[in-house]
Parts: structure tokens; sequence; C-alpha cells
């Protein structure tokens, strides 16, 4: 598990890339934010997660199996990963800001990635 990347995947590349065409201020990984958001804005106060779908536990999605070996580890796992992503969400909230996730499989859909930013960016509201 240690070789698995925490940073830099190809779905916060693909977010990263769409912000950049769209115009959006954001800084990566804020280290002192609660969870380290992937994309971050302090001054309009948003935060982006994009969380991948086997890690996450994202129900529904193909991309999360739950491994026949060791089950019971696995959901305790992913429920773990579940209650710690929600108490991050809820103490950024806390903090004032706005709090989008984008899971990996949501990442290819370029369009639906945008409408998420455009909606978190107060200067972008209404084009």
């Amino acid at each position: 598990m240690s070789r698995v990347r925490q940073r830099g995947t190809a779905a916060e590349e693909n977010i990263r890339r769409v912000a950049v065409d769209i115009g959006i201020d954001f800084e990566t990984n804020a280290e002192d934010l609660p969870g380290r958001p992937d994309l971050a804005n302090r001054s309009k106060r948003w935060a982006v997660f994009v969380h991948g779908c086997y890690w996450h536990a994202h129900e529904g999605c193909r991309k999360w199996t739950i491994p026949k070996s060791n089950r019971q580890f696995w959901l305790n796992k992913f429920a773990d990963n579940r209650k710690r992503d929600e108490s991050k969400k809820k103490q950024l909230e806390n903090l004032g800001y706005r709090v989008g996730v984008i899971w990996e499989c949501e990442t290819k859909n370029i369009d639906y990635v945008r409408r998420l930013l455009c909606g978190l960016d107060w200067s972008l509201e209404g084009e």
C-alpha cells in the first residue's frame, strides 16, 4: 500500500487542468487545512477533494470492490476512510468553506468537472 500515490494522480491532474483552463485560482494539497484538500481557495473559502473510487469506497462504482481475502479488515478500512472523509468535510465547513468531492471515475467527464468548479468559485457564477 505504500506504493499507492497520494498526490499527483491522473484524476487530480485532470481537475487541475480544467481549473486552470477556466481561470480559477487555487492551491494544491493545503497542508494546514483539515484533510489537506486537493484544491483549495482560501479567499473564496472553497475546497475540493478528488477521491479515488477504490480507497474512498465509491458505492455503485465499478472501480470499488471489496477484496475477497481478509474481507472484514477491508470493510473496516473502507468504513474508517468514509468516517474520516466526513469528519474532515465537516471541519472545513465549520471553518466556513464550501466543500466539493469529485470521484476518480467522474474526472473523465470534463463538463461535469467544469460545472462543479464554476459552482464553487463565486467569481465565475453566471458565466
